[in-house]
């Protein structure tokens, strides 16, 4: 089955796009992390799958700094979870899909994640989240 985890959204500042979501949603923030590898500063809105996670970067060379740069705020990528990364990795490079470098490493959340390149990805940067096989939601979707 299908689980959607997320959707990423670039923003230029988190604390302007927090207020922004809050409002709308009528929630705060499930929670906010910086993710040094990555670059970015996350928050979660709701919880389990359907999030939707805002992403402004903390370096002008971060892929979302580039990304704000190049097309502006905006959807950056869909999030998917997967049972076992690895799996879901080689099933991809056996379709052609080409992996964004430097492949699988770990998310928000501590998740194991990788992305997959919108070149490849029919235009659409696919992020596929390894989820806790116990509880079946990734370890950012139980913040």
């Amino acid at each position: 089955m299908v689980k959607i985890d997320h959707i990423g959204i670039a923003v230029n500042s988190l604390r302007q796009a927090v207020s922004l979501y809050a409002a709308v949603l009528g929630e705060n923030p499930a929670g906010e992390e910086t993710v040094p590898d990555e670059h970015v500063r996350v928050a979660f809105f709701g919880s389990g799958a359907g999030r939707i996670e805002l992403l402004e970067p903390t370096h002008p060379e971060s892929a979302v700094a580039r990304f704000i740069e190049n097309r502006g705020p905006g959807i950056h990528h869909l999030c998917i979870t997967v049972p076992d990364l690895d799996e879901a990795l080689e099933r991809a490079r056996e379709a052609g899909l080409e992996l964004v470098p430097p492949g699988a490493r770990r998310g928000a959340g501590g998740n194991p994640v990788a992305f997959l390149h919108p070149r490849s990805s029919g235009g659409v940067l696919i992020e596929l989240s390894e989820q806790d096989v116990e509880e079946g939601l990734t370890e950012a979707a139980k913040r």
